[in-house]
């Protein structure tokens, strides 16, 4: 998420998505999908621009409405297949509402006062914005939502050359979020390891870590359904928000076909994480990844 106009001009979009299996001499097989898009952040965030490689004529459908509640919905009802399939390119797109939301760290404390009626953000959203929670607190009586200062973020290729694809350099401003759902067979069992981390480049170029959680956990082939899994939280911004992971001992004994839908409709309040819940949500592409891993 890319703000190459400053604070003030649209976010433009860079979003890249792999699959990749390693045959059994460790080479790579690969497929990729590639998406541009702007947003126009101050206008509503709406979609003002789209293309993907390979292209797909139905995206023009999606011009003009805004990436916030709905556009989840509205990429279903375009490209039913895509959703119904969790290919590359609604992976890509289900991640415009909340990667836009997240760019708005940018703006660092953003006040919430002033001489008209106060609009605090929606309390009880999850762990980290609980209404008797630290940063509600502060909010209420500061009037101002505080900038999140993470840790740097390292590189997250030096562990694994071949987990990640291409990434240009990030700018100035911009938002980058990473998410790798590696799959394997192990005595009959697939295990699952999956990373997700969002980083925000200050003003000066620097890179920092704002949230970043490790899920791993093992899925029964035969099924599909989760056998166990763990979340670790490694970086999130409040004191309360950590407190989330547990929530996904949940998904123990659910198919993972059904996990869009039934985190989405399940996972709400103080108990969860709405990153989180993103990334529980994508274990739902793990039949895909078998399926591409067996086909090649």
């Amino acid at each position: 998420m890319l703000r190459p106009d400053g604070l003030p001009g649209a976010v433009v979009v860079d979003a890249r998505a792999r699959d990749l299996r390693t045959d059994p001499d460790g080479n790579p097989v690969a497929a990729e999908t590639h998406l541009s898009a702007e947003i126009d952040y101050h206008g509503g965030w709406r979609l003002t621009a789209l293309c993907a490689d390979p292209p797909d004529g139905r995206l023009t459908e999606l011009l003009g409405a805004s990436v916030a509640a709905g556009f989840r919905r509205r990429v279903q009802e375009v490209l039913p297949e895509q959703y119904a399939d969790a290919s590359r390119l609604h992976l890509l797109l289900d991640d415009f509402p909340v990667a836009t939301l997240v760019s708005g760290v940018a703006f660092g404390a953003v006040p919430v006062g002033g001489d008209g009626p106060v609009h605090l953000p929606q309390t009880d959203l999850c762990s980290g914005w609980r209404s008797d929670g630290t940063i509600m607190l502060e909010i209420t009586r500061d009037r101002i939502v505080p900038a999140v200062t993470g840790p740097e973020a390292p590189d997250l290729a030096s562990a694994d050359d071949l987990a990640w694809h291409e990434r240009p350099p990030l700018t100035p401003l911009a938002l980058r979020r990473a998410r790798r759902l590696d799959v394997w067979d192990e005595d009959g069992v697939l295990r699952l390891d999956s990373l997700y981390r969002d980083s925000h480049v200050d003003a000066d170029g620097h890179e920092t870590v704002v949230h970043e959680y490790t899920l791993s956990g093992r899925v029964d082939p035969d099924d599909f359904r989760i056998v166990d899994v763990v979340a670790t939280p490694r970086v999130l911004p409040w004191i309360e928000c950590p407190s989330a992971a547990a929530s996904a001992q949940r998904l123990a004994g659910r198919p993972v076909r059904e996990l869009r839908p039934a985190v989405r409709r399940e996972f709400t309040g103080v108990s969860t994480c709405t990153h989180l819940n993103d990334q529980m949500r994508q274990l739902a592409d793990v039949p895909a990844l078998v399926w591409f891993s067996a086909v090649r």
